[in-house]
């Protein structure tokens, strides 16, 4: 799947299930990482998980498999690494704690409106 396609499904799904704050860190020029961070908000470790479950069940159902998945012990800040795609699902507390924005400052990024209507439908 098309990089752009593929960060618009996980957008989308971010929002389906009401996630927050949700920015995209374009990562390849400053890190061999990852090319991608999506980062979103949840506002409990239940909000934290559904969003989580939902990208990782939605995309498997679709046939893509996570490489490797962290966090879901303490529901603090979850991890779907997606190899060129990394998604960080925080509650607000550990976000603004671990500050990976501010971290990976160099990075130019994107602010998701939390509305479907603003994602393009290619």
């Amino acid at each position: 799947m098309e990089q752009k396609k593929f960060s618009d499904a996980i957008i989308e799904l971010i929002l389906s299930k009401k996630g927050k704050n949700i920015k995209i860190l374009e990562m390849g020029k400053i890190s061999s990482i990852a090319d991608r961070f999506i980062i979103c908000s949840g506002d409990s470790d239940l909000h934290v998980k559904a969003i989580a479950d939902e990208i990782d069940k939605d995309l498997r159902d679709k046939g893509i498999k996570c490489y490797h998945k962290e966090g879901y012990d303490s529901l603090n800040w979850v991890i779907l690494d997606y190899f060129d795609t990394v998604v960080h699902v925080f509650r607000e507390s550990s976000r603004n704690y671990y500050n990976l924005e501010k971290l990976w400052g160099d990075a130019p990024f994107e602010i998701i409106e939390e509305s479907y209507e603003d994602l393009e439908t290619n």
